[in-house]
């Protein structure tokens, strides 16, 4: 019977794998034709036959054939990195993304970039290798190999968002050194001649080989470390061997084209559904070419389709990336929707009771930390005060300089505190909703929709209003919430489908905005690239009016909910027992929860952690009890984002970097530090 099921499964085998080369074939000759130059598939026969006029043989040879073989090449190699990165740590979405190897990537040539050295390509892989090896090492560590789906999830995308405010912050810091390094990022196949393909080859060849060499002992490891211990496998030595040959083949792929999104994620997923089918395609030494093959389908079928559905001039400019950065989102929603929860994620927290006493002194200390750190926001900047400048300026009596530097200072300091406090408490409510402590407006993508409604806003409306910025961001934010949390309530809010689906929309929202900063003009893109990073810079006390109002509506609320939140954030039965409408109250509290978020984004851009660092922190001071829990998450939002404000225009000034930068490097390593001790349910 054995014998059989293998014979049938050979023809079965390379029947699927001649349809798929045969698609990527076609597609690759459909790339070729496209472009803005007129030179279709007569052309293209006449310039491979050298019968072509000069200039169309240009545009083939120079420009079209080499953009189609490196959607080829960086298809297979990320498409083969995916597969034996989920092979490895027996997680269907580990991939060069989750595992943050393009954010470590992008890190190491970013900083490559600012040194100013000039380095060959090669050279500049090998740095883009060490960079994403340096994070999957860290992320691996971090999450556990075969430890759970969320909990990989989550700690890449947590190091992602830290290692690429870094990067943000080196762009902002030095434009000239950097030039074009955003744009990089999006991920595009366009080369200038086949240089580049032809010195990423061996790579790819290295790669491949080594993972053909390691397939059987890969095979050994889905049995269990027990199993195939037992069968002589060495079982850290082959994980290390593994996690490096695909980083190595993830760093030619960003090397060539930049990060092409979550090819490493949708390629694998697809081999998986035919090995349902295909018993050879269960082994990795089948499965590996399979994935290479559907990682060049899924490139090349996304450049196709961009540049059919965009007109040619634009298609030149969108990066391909951005295409498979959608398709990966969707799939990121889809698997969340079919995936089985479990005690995976982070282990709610355990927490003693806090007296009175502790709870006064804590909210004591804060608005004294509060009134300190006001202050010396107030007072220090590119121009240093005094405390008799700023009593001067409130009675109308300071002089031309001061007055200049109070306006433009004073607003900037409330739209932080705001924010910060805002943040803080939108944290609070979708944790106490959700019943899941590494919730936060940031990871469930409601922070990134209502980045996505301003920055659409900014861009196409520069004299907008802050009514008008606030109104766009609300609006962003709700489609983004209405997504997420419509589909993680089928359940109950359980917390990895509500991660994972936020992990989801927040991709497809930052895909998106990346879309809109390339297309629109270079004035435009500098401009939302700084609101984006979290900059206070140029606020109006105007502008803080929509914010002020909707926290001071929703500090109102929360503690008038206080008992209701209390007894949401325990479990489903008790509010029902005590005649609570469960579904009413958490679609109540969630709407006062994008509010704050919207606002605060559209005062202060895009601020990442707060909302999960400050509520988090609060819980550990003062207990469980929202009565307590609510000022002080507000108070720690406030001065936790007052001073990443004051940091960023201080330290190293006069060049300043955005708040929201400054919290995610805070706030990345606290909720790493927050996973690592969740794991084993402490």
């Amino acid at each position: 019977m054995a014998v059989t099921a293998t014979r049938t499964a050979t023809p079965a085998a390379a029947a699927v794998t001649a349809a798929l080369a045969l698609l990527v074939a076609v597609l690759a000759a459909v790339d070729v034709t496209q472009g803005t130059a007129t030179a279709g598939a007569p052309e293209l026969w006449k310039a491979l036959t050298g019968a072509a006029d000069p200039g169309d043989a240009s545009v083939v040879v120079a420009s079209r054939l080499p953009r189609m073989a490196a959607g080829l090449l960086v298809g297979a190699l990320l498409g083969m990195a995916g597969l034996a990165l989920q092979a490895v740590s027996r997680n269907v979405l580990a991939s060069p993304d989750t595992l943050a190897v393009n954010a470590g990537s992008y890190l190491a040539l970013g900083v490559a970039a600012v040194t100013g050295v000039s380095l060959p390509l090669l050279a500049s892989s090998g740095i883009a290798f060490a960079g994403g090896l340096a994070a999957a090492a860290v992320v691996l560590s971090l999450s556990g190999l075969g430890a759970g789906t969320v909990r990989l999830v989550l700690a890449g995308s947590a190091l992602t968002l830290g290692l690429t405010a870094v990067t943000q912050g080196l762009l902002l810091l030095f434009p000239e050194r950097t030039e074009g390094l955003y744009a990089w990022n999006q991920g595009s196949i366009a080369q200038n001649g086949f240089d580049g393909v032809v010195q990423m080859l061996p790579i790819a060849a290295v790669g491949l080989a080594g993972l053909l060499l390691t397939a059987r002992r890969v095979d050994a490891l889905a049995l269990g470390d027990d199993a195939a211990r037992g069968l002589g496998v060495d079982v850290r030595t082959t994980r290390v061997t593994v996690v490096v040959l695909a980083s190595l083949l993830s760093a030619a792929a960003v090397t060539l084209a930049g990060p092409i999104g979550f090819v490493g994620l949708c390629a694998p997923a697809l081999v998986r559904q035919l090995a349902r089918r295909v018993r050879a395609f269960t082994r990795l030494r089948g499965a590996v070419p399979l994935a290479g093959l559907t990682g060049a389908a899924l490139v090349l079928g996304s450049d196709v389709v961009l540049r059919a559905l965009v007109p040619d001039d634009l298609s030149v400019a969108v990066p391909t990336g951005v295409v498979t950065s959608l398709v990966g989102a969707v799939f990121l929603v889809a698997a969340a929707t079919r995936l089985r929860d479990s005690a995976e994620s982070a282990a709610p927290d355990r927490l003693r009771p806090r007296g009175r006493r502790v709870f006064v002194t804590v909210l004591s200390a804060l608005v004294v930390l509060l009134v300190g750190v006001v202050v010396a926001a107030v007072l220090l900047g590119d121009a240093k005060l005094l405390l008799g400048d700023v009593a001067n300026w409130a009675q109308g009596r300071s002089g031309r300089a001061v007055t200049f530097v109070l306006d433009t200072r004073v607003p900037r300091v409330g739209a932080a505190l705001l924010a910060g406090a805002a943040l803080a408490l939108a944290g609070t409510l979708v944790q106490a909703v959700t019943r899941n402590p590494l919730a936060e407006p940031a990871v469930l993508g409601v922070s990134n929709g209502a980045a996505l409604g301003a920055v659409l806003l900014v861009t196409s409306v520069p004299l907008a209003g802050s009514w008008g910025v606030a109104g766009a961001a609300f609006a962003g934010a709700g489609v983004s919430s209405v997504v997420v949390f419509g589909l993680a309530a089928k359940g109950g809010f359980r917390q990895n489908r509500l991660v994972l689906v936020g992990m989801g929309v927040a991709t497809a929202a930052t895909a998106l905005i990346s879309l809109v900063i390339v297309l629109t003009d270079p004035y435009n893109a500098t401009k939302a690239l700084t609101w984006l990073s979290g900059s206070t810079y140029g606020r109006t006390f105007p502008d803080l009016v929509p914010l002020a109002v909707v926290l001071a509506a929703g500090v109102v609320v929360a503690v008038a909910r206080r008992t209701e939140l209390d007894l949401v954030s325990l479990d489903e039965d008790t509010p029902r027992l005590l005649g609570i409408g469960l579904s009413r109250e958490r679609l109540a509290l969630l709407v006062l929860s994008v509010l704050l978020t919207a606002t605060a984004v559209a005062a202060a851009g895009t601020i990442g952690f707060v909302g999960l660092v400050a509520p988090h922190a609060a819980r550990a001071l003062v207990g469980r009890r929202h009565v307590r829990v609510v000022p002080v998450a507000v108070l720690l939002g406030a001065v936790l984002v007052c001073a990443a404000d004051l940091l960023g225009r201080t330290v190293i000034a006069p060049a300043q970097l955005g708040a929201g930068l400054m919290t995610a490097l805070i706030g990345t390593p606290y909720f790493l530090w927050l996973l690592v001790r969740s794991r084993g349910g402490r």
